[in-house]
């Protein structure tokens, strides 16, 4: 083959895959973009690569995503380093003007990271024109691409182009496209952080005022963190005299997706706007969020209680919050329920022991017994903050009640509930504690006369043992737990063995030696065949547990393995399997 054919190769390559018919070939073409722009080399990459690429727009959305963040990816190293970075921007014009918003999006953020590397010459002659033709483009796409592309060169230009830039982005906000407008209220806030103050109150005010009144509630609700970049770009008293009023109006306004997106962003708000507006007007508008009648909406300002809490005066959560929060904890939603719950201990250290006690610990009591699992969980997960304020004394004497009654419920599933958080429980009460209170209820688990419970016990010890470690499990689970393996009733000696098989990767060979192992091979001859074939599966994880230490294998080959080769000789089927397959992991 001539040099000449052998230098074209990879580019005819690329060219047939980037032709096919099949998907799967064109992507993978896309995605070898960079190895292909390598083997040519920076000058033939330049000169046929990218013009290549400009002009054969595939008709398949996933080919134009992957194109697009190709492209974005360091690839103007394979082009002769950052001077070339500008012959990138012609394809990704036109990804980002296509139809498919995704690879639009993709397109601007592979375009702002070149932008990075480009020069002032590369901005100015071939950025801003760039940015040009996509703000007056003849369809809305390469408007909505370009309102994403001026906060990352804006720094870069000089005063005049500055005041150009401007003006577009308000071309951009006033355009008659929703879409449009949606984006330019969405990248104003980027915008807004690299702007003068001065230029923030000439440019940027009036374009979050027109679009933050905009008839789309899409385009409103867009104008919320526009709104606490512009307040964090001012001092208070600037906020007060140009935003007061747009706070107002949109913690009040008529769309639930607007009033959403305050409560959501409502700390960042209350932050931005100073102390003096907080106390004066945002205590209003929170109480007013947490009284919404979208369930969404109160679910969210829920979100946001301890973080507001912190920047207004204890008398005045007392006063004006915690009526709020009563309310809350009757909700009708479960899903407001279980954002107070996951919120609500963090008023605990701010109101401080004596209100903690009065006003929140018979919102815990009552919260606790919420039929929605959720609310439940998120009290008990948090009950650290509490323990702090009032002290595990108190809390224990308060809350524990209302924990043991859940854990002795009726409901089997209520039981079970309370057992998947006893873990979470237990790391925060501290191993005194939890041997004192929950210890003996936690045993009595493992003999409930419903299987998913008994189950649920045993995967309980396990996770308490990785809570207090192998000496507390040898102390105060294990002879618990041997001493059913003798119970008359062949439930108890199952759930031994099922406990036994769940704790065994937490316990040391030593622990397994003096007392496991023995009640594990009483049962062996056990006359039930269930009992045997989970002897068997016990065994098998006994063996694999034991054989990270030399003792532990001496232990496998003297003891465990004679059992299983017992239990191979099996009248039952099934208890001959697993002691099969038990041999077969242990490696005998």
């Amino acid at each position: 083959m001539d040099p000449g054919g052998e230098e074209l190769y990879p580019i005819a390559i690329l060219i047939d895959e980037l032709k096919s018919e099949d998907v799967s070939l064109r992507l993978n073409a896309i995605h070898r973009v960079s190895t292909i722009a390598l083997a040519l080399g920076p000058a033939r990459a330049r000169e046929e690569l990218i013009p290549f690429l400009q002009d054969s727009l595939d008709d398949e959305d996933e080919v134009l995503l992957a194109l697009a963040d190709e492209l974005g990816k360091g690839m103007e190293e394979y082009l002769g380093g950052p001077e070339y970075a500008h012959l990138l921007l012609a394809p990704l014009e036109n990804l980002a003007a296509v139809e498919e918003s995704l690879v639009r999006d993709k397109a601007t953020e592979s375009i702002n990271k070149i932008a990075a590397v480009l020069s002032a010459r590369q901005i100015e002659e071939a950025y801003i024109p760039l940015l040009k033709r996509l703000t007056t483009g003849e369809w809305f796409t390469s408007r909505t691409s370009a309102a994403a592309l001026y906060a990352s060169i804006y720094p870069s230009t000089s005063p005049p182009i500055q005041d150009e830039l401007r003006r577009l982005y308000t071309n951009l906000a006033n355009d008659d496209t929703p879409m449009v407008r949606r984006a330019a209220a969405k990248s104003l806030a980027g915008f807004v952080k690299t702007l003068s103050k001065e230029h923030v109150l000439s440019d940027a005010l009036p374009i979050y005022r027109k679009l933050s009144t905009d008839d789309q509630d899409s385009v409103r609700l867009l104008t919320v963190e526009d709104l606490i970049a512009i307040a964090q770009q001012l001092q208070p008293a600037e906020v007060k005299d140009h935003l007061l009023s747009s706070i107002r109006l949109s913690s009040s306004d008529k769309s639930w997706r607007v009033r959403y997106m305050v409560a959501d962003h409502f700390v960042k708000l209350a932050e931005a706007a100073g102390p003096e507006i907080v106390r004066e007007d945002m205590v209003t508008a929170f109480v007013a969020l947490l009284k919404d009648n979208e369930a969404e909406v109160r679910s969210a300002a829920a979100g946001q209680l301890p973080g507001f809490c912190k920047l207004i005066d204890r008398d005045v959560i007392l006063a004006r919050i915690l009526p709020c929060v009563r309310d809350l904890s009757t909700d009708g939603s479960q899903h407001v329920r279980a954002a107070l719950g996951n919120q609500i201990s963090g008023l605990a250290p701010l109101l401080e022991r004596e209100a903690t006690i009065e006003h929140l610990l018979p919102l815990f009591l009552h919260l606790l017994k919420d039929d929605f699992p959720d609310v439940r969980l998120n009290i008990i997960s948090k009950l650290e903050q509490v323990n702090k304020v009032i002290g595990i004394e108190l809390l224990s004497q308060s809350l524990l009640p209302a924990i043991v009654e859940l854990a002795e419920d009726k409901q089997w599933r209520v039981r079970q509930a309370i057992i998947e958080y006893i873990p979470l429980l237990a790391k925060q009460l501290g191993v005194a504690f939890f041997d004192e209170q929950l210890g003996n209820l936690c045993m009595s688990w493992l003999g409930d006369n419903v299987f998913s419970i008994r189950e649920a016990a045993t995967v309980n010890l396990k996770r308490l043992t990785e809570v207090f470690g192998v000496e507390w499990a040898r102390q105060a689970i294990v002879p618990k737990v041997l001493q059913m393996g003798g119970h008359p009733n062949y439930l108890y000696r199952m759930t031994t063995i099922f406990a036994i098989t769940s704790l065994a990767p937490s316990l040391n060979v030593e622990v397994i030696r003096d007392s496991v192992l023995a009640t594990v091979l009483a049962l062996v001859t056990d006359p039930i065949p269930n009992i045997r074939f989970n002897v068997a599966k016990a065994l098998e994880v006994l063996a694999i547990t034991c054989s990270s230490t030399a003792e532990g294998r001496e232990l496998v080959k003297t003891r465990i393995v004679p059992a299983l080769q017992t239990l191979k000789n099996d009248p039952d089927a099934d208890v001959r399997y697993f002691a099969g397959r038990a041999l077969e992991k242990s490696g005998n």
